[in-house]
């Protein structure tokens, strides 16, 4: 299972002393968060896209590539990657260059945003958002998959002839993520192709998670990718962390209080009671967290929010080196305990290359040529090909 953080990248004025960050010092914090996310152990960072004020993350790829060089080891994603209004033909694109520069440490969430402006910006109409979800991806998937695409859509101009540069590395796209809160037909299409779904559950009751998930899982079932509880989910989260329930409380509130996206709404009392946000100690985001398992069943990736509302960012390297010492090792632990030996791990690069080309490895097997298998399979095999040995 994988653990991480997804940042929105939002310019808010700290509450406590009034000071709002420039665009240069956010954009540096989400750099230096992205190190730390590594530093303290954990497997993923994501960033999301947004194309206007106060968010600063326009170009996703540009930041995951700088970041590729100052790390080694971590996941690099999105928590959006706008498939409505992004041709899909660029994304195909840079997302392999990605790919190539960060030796395959990348995958990507793919969602409608929640600034419904961003579609005329692109030429896009709001009222086409599903559609263009569904045929942008449609495209997508056959520009990283085919060689050369002749393609014609209803949203963009035919391709013939057309090949997407640079090809994914070792011919293996990255991992697709498909990200919705209440829109069932994205659920539909992660189900559809065997992709990941992520839910985003953080403004959402658990009764409202479980149901997408559910579904999600009953149609991954459906189109033949394996059981129910072999589908791969994601989902994300919300803490804030000190030594006492109390204290953290305390210094969260004014946060809460005033953040853009729930500030002057319920409290904070009533919103982690119905919502998956934890303001508490650590062992409270552990029990919380580990609840998550009782309405989605064993899932492969948890991300969490934690440097938004104007939170300074020496608070937020706190908060994961809490995160990375206190709290995911117990939960690496505790996921593991009593988890089915046939449910997946989070899909990595080398996971899908060796998937890949497992049946020319194994068929290589068959026929008694091992030094072939080597080759196509150079370090530990799947499952399907030592059930073939």
């Amino acid at each position: 299972m994988q653990f991480g953080i997804f940042t929105v990248g939002d310019r808010t004025t700290d509450p406590t002393t009034g000071n709002t960050p420039t665009e240069n010092a956010r954009i540096k914090a989400m750099v230096a968060i992205a190190q730390k996310v590594e530093e303290v152990g954990l497997d993923v960072f994501a960033t999301g896209e947004h194309h206007n004020p106060p968010f600063v993350p326009s170009s996703p790829t540009t930041m995951l590539g700088y970041i590729a060089a100052q790390t080694s080891r971590i996941t690099l994603s999105t928590a959006t990657t706008l498939i409505t209004t992004n041709d899909p033909v660029k994304i195909a694109e840079d997302y392999a260059m990605l790919q190539h520069l960060a030796d395959g440490r990348v995958d990507l969430t793919l969602g409608r945003g929640n600034t419904g402006p961003v579609y005329p910006w692109f030429g896009k109409d709001i009222r086409e958002g599903i559609p263009l979800a569904l045929e942008n991806y449609a495209l997508l998937r056959r520009l990283w998959r085919e060689e050369v695409v002749d393609w014609e859509g209803q949203f963009r101009t035919p391709l013939q002839g057309f090949q997407s540069t640079p090809r994914p590395l070792d011919g293996v796209p990255p991992f697709v993520w498909h990200g919705s809160i209440r829109s069932p037909a994205i659920a539909e299409q992660a189900a559809y192709y065997g992709d990941g779904f992520f839910s985003n559950h953080i403004f959402w009751p658990a009764s409202h998670t479980a149901k997408m998930v559910q579904f999600y899982r009953e149609r991954f079932e459906h189109y033949g990718h394996g059981t129910a509880a072999q589908a791969i989910v994601g989902l994300g989260g919300q803490v804030f962390m000190s030594k006492n329930s109390q204290d953290a409380k305390r210094d969260f509130r004014p946060y809460f209080d005033n953040a853009p996206v729930y500030g002057n709404g319920p409290s904070l009392e009533d919103f982690t009671a119905q919502t998956p946000l934890t303001v508490g100690s650590p062992q409270e985001v552990i029990d919380r967290t580990l609840g998550f398992r009782d309405y989605v069943g064993d899932y492969q990736r948890q991300l969490w929010l934690m440097d938004h509302a104007g939170l300074p960012l020496k608070t937020v390297l706190e908060q994961l080196d809490i995160l990375g010492e206190q709290v995911v090792p117990v939960l690496r632990r505790e996921f593991a305990k009593n988890r089915p030996a046939d449910t997946p791990d989070a899909p990595t690069h080398e996971s899908l290359r060796l998937a890949a080309h497992a049946p020319a490895a194994a068929a290589a097997v068959l026929h008694d040529d091992l030094d072939t298998a080597a080759a196509i399979a150079p370090t530990q095999p799947d499952a399907s090909f030592r059930r073939v040995q």
